[in-house]
């Protein structure tokens, strides 16, 4: 009976063909993993009743075409900068062309030639109906 429970010794062929073996199931299994992984949804795509629901609401409010005002810094030093298109500009200087004439709290003022251009930060009150972006004329 010990005869049949032994098992005979094994050569050196047969243990590579085992490791082989072993080694092909292990790449099978990995190149279907990415596979699998491409059925995932997207995290970041917006769920389907947001697009159901932007299609049959009224439109946003158009961007302005001109310059955008990103932010204002005032200093206790008389240093006034604003960021405009993702530039910084300082009073005094110039970008495409106008020049930055001053930096209020929420609004910087523009001025090419006789045209100025007041940029606000926040969409205006409707009490002084002023419009973001309104070119007004010196006179």
């Amino acid at each position: 009976m010990d005869e049949a429970m032994t098992r005979p010794p094994t050569t050196a062929a047969a243990s590579l063909a085992r490791w082989c073996a072993r080694l092909c199931a292990l790449t099978v299994a990995l190149a279907t993993a990415p596979a699998a992984a491409q059925t995932l949804p997207d995290p970041t795509r917006p769920p389907p009743e947001a697009a159901s629901a932007a299609q049959g609401e009224t439109p946003a409010a158009p961007v302005p075409d001109g310059p955008q005002l990103q932010s204002v810094l005032t200093g206790e030093h008389g240093r006034e900068v604003a960021v405009i298109d993702g530039k910084t500009v300082r009073v005094g200087e110039k970008i495409d062309g106008a020049l930055l004439v001053r930096v209020g709290k929420n609004e910087a003022v523009l001025q090419r030639g006789a045209t100025r251009v007041v940029l606000h930060l926040f969409p205006p009150d409707e009490a002084d109906g002023k419009q973001p972006g309104a070119i007004q004329r010196q006179r």
